[in-house]
């Protein structure tokens, strides 16, 4: 019997406010308009990328808020991570906030992931209000992952530009003068390994990830493609999409008409040279609270899946020439409750 992935939430929690900041890429790019910030200084007024990367957490943070007029402390929780090692990004943003916090780490899928246990606990009635963040830094995550900058080493054309970009979601039970929408479904990823070691071809990592949890979505709720208005994934970029696509096809789940992808939306490829599209868990969290929650909330969509993919490596596995690791985490986000 196959294992039971996806949860059916009882009490579908609401997406109460949500906000998002940007440098100048993002700023260049199509989805200018859906950000709450956008700054072309890289250093965001700080010292250092990674200041600038908890200066990007602070500000969406701070903004979802106020949207929703709230205090931090009106928050049981929030749910965090970035690409740094040791989730320094977030974890030096919530020093400046008095609210218990979960570091986390799912690489790109990040917000997918914080998203997913902040609906989990709110519907099972363990929280009431609870904040989904999420970042990511160019600067900070080339000098981490790959090479220092002033080195100036030419990328390769399935390489994919990290986005400097943060996320917030605040959830709610729902009570009240919640407006949505809401999270209705949350599917949890597994590692999928495909034996890809490419470290600059990631959508290849990590589209049998993404395959694997849509599959089990739709096994799981018996739902189709056509029940969607956008299926929507973070951040295969342009081969990594095409991919998932064929690799869809060939399981016999036909999604090319619905498909789209952060890495695709964030950018413009023809103008912009982002080679594969965009990455960085900061990209699918821009996206999100920014053009998706705004699209769904004006009615332009109905009902969504958000899936975030992640590639779970580091640079001390790709030194020792291990494969990179993929994930995915599904949520249906609906309109009106279901």
């Amino acid at each position: 019997m196959a294992q039971q992935q996806t949860t059916c939430l009882p009490n579908p929690p609401a997406v109460l406010s949500f906000a998002n900041a940007g440098g100048k890429y993002e700023g260049d790019g199509p989805l200018a308009a859906w950000f709450d910030w956008l700054e072309t200084d890289p250093f965001f007024g700080e010292p250092s990328f990674e200041k600038a990367e908890s200066a990007l957490q602070q500000y969406a943070l701070r903004k979802a808020l106020e949207k929703a007029g709230l205090q931090d402390t009106d928050l049981d929780c929030v749910f965090g991570g970035d690409l740094l090692n040791q989730c320094i990004g977030t974890g030096y943003a919530m020093r400046n906030f008095s609210v218990p916090f979960y570091g986390l780490y799912g690489a790109c899928s990040t917000m997918g992931e914080s998203l997913s246990l902040a609906a989990l606990l709110i519907s099972a009635g363990y929280l009431t209000c609870a904040a989904a963040l999420t970042s990511s830094h160019f600067c900070s995550a080339e000098r981490q992952y790959r090479m220092p900058l002033p080195y100036g080493s030419q990328r390769c054309p399935t390489a994919q530009w990290t986005a400097t970009a943060a996320g917030c979601t605040i959830l709610t039970a729902g009570g009240g003068d919640a407006q949505g929408p809401y999270i209705t479904h949350v599917t949890r990823g597994r590692v999928v390994d495909k034996g890809i070691t490419d470290a600059n071809n990631m959508g290849a990592a990590m589209a049998p990830a993404a395959l694997d949890s849509l599959l089990a979505f739709f096994r799981d709720t018996g739902a189709s493609p056509g029940d969607f208005d956008r299926i929507i994934t973070g951040d295969l970029g342009k081969l990594g999409s095409q991919i998932l696509v064929d690799l869809a096809g060939r399981a016999g789940l036909d999604i090319a008409s619905k498909h789209s992808d952060c890495g695709l939306l964030l950018y413009d490829l023809d103008r912009q040279d982002m080679h594969c599209g965009g990455s960085g868990c900061g990209c699918s969290a821009a996206v999100l609270n920014g053009y998706l929650l705004t699209a769904l909330r004006q009615g332009e969509f109905r009902r969504i899946l958000f899936a975030p993919t992640g590639a779970l490596l580091s640079p001390t596995a790709t030194f020792q020439g291990e494969s990179i690791p993929g994930i995915c985490h599904v949520l249906c986000i609906a309109k009106d409750k279901e």
